[in-house]
């Protein structure tokens, strides 16, 4: 039986991801913070680990208490994260470090935890859930894109140097996807009397999320990157940014970055 292991799979896109994998015959184990009962679905489980992605010891703990249930593991999704919204001039420095902490070192700290394994039984995949911010940086939400960005950057050097120990590296970068994201979103309101298309910015950001793709839709586009015989570097989640994403590499940065201005302000 083939086993993965998600962070972050208790809401959203993965638990969307989690559930899909448990159904299709795999053994999952779900990494996050909360303590909760395991989830039976239509054809497995989802075993829950404890895990905080900002704690080392607990990233490495959770890992050894996967393997007392399995001798191998097939696919790792670092899928932990979380946003924060509000000009740079007024974002606190602990709220940036917070931002970064969980969504870029999170993802480091689960990698160094898993990949002995991974080494040692000389085969597996890693995929990280990156964002379409990482490639088109959204206003306002600077640091989420940063941390995004930053992970797209680890995950294409980490291919290189995992890949003698047939270890593959991949990102998926989503577009606007409706779920908990959108309300659990870490608002600061400070600077907007002075940044006046921040407020309307940020709420038209959150009126796409709401009335964007489902979390199912991902979760198959995850299934297809674990699965597929060779899979890329970066996937991104729907067609439509497929094609924003297509047209920022063959367009002037000046012209791409004018036009978001237009859609922030």
């Amino acid at each position: 039986m083939r086993t993965l292991i998600i962070t972050g799979g208790s809401s959203g896109i993965g638990k969307s991801t989690a559930s899909l994998f448990a159904e299709r015959g795999w053994r999952v184990f779900e990494l996050s913070r909360k303590p909760h009962p395991t989830s039976p679905c239509r054809g497995g489980e989802v075993y829950h680990v404890v895990c905080d992605v900002c704690d080392e010891a607990s990233c490495k703990k959770a890992i050894e208490e996967v393997l007392t249930q399995t001798d191998h593991i097939d696919v790792v999704i670092s899928n932990a994260g979380y946003g924060i919204s509000g000009p740079i001039e007024y974002t606190t420095i602990a709220d940036a470090e917070h931002q970064m902490d969980v969504n870029f070192m999170g993802a480091v700290r689960f990698t160094q935890a898993v990949l002995p394994q991974l080494r040692q039984q000389g085969y597996g995949r890693i995929i990280y859930t990156s964002s379409v911010a990482a490639q088109l940086p959204v206003p306002y939400q600077a640091f989420y894109s940063a941390s995004k960005a930053a992970i797209n950057a680890m995950a294409l050097a980490l291919a290189n140097e995992v890949k003698d120990f047939g270890i593959s590296v991949s990102v998926m970068m989503p577009g606007d996807v409706s779920t908990g994201f959108t309300d659990a979103r870490n608002k600061s309101t400070a600077g907007e009397d002075i940044y006046r298309s921040a407020h309307k910015a940020i709420a038209n950001m959150e009126r796409d999320e709401r009335a964007g793709m489902q979390p199912e839709q991902m979760a198959k586009l995850f299934y297809h990157i674990a699965t597929c015989h060779s899979p890329r570097p970066q996937y991104v989640g729907g067609f439509l940014y497929r094609v924003l994403c297509f047209l920022d590499r063959i367009l002037p940065k000046r012209f791409v970055n004018w036009i978001e201005h237009k859609l922030y302000s």
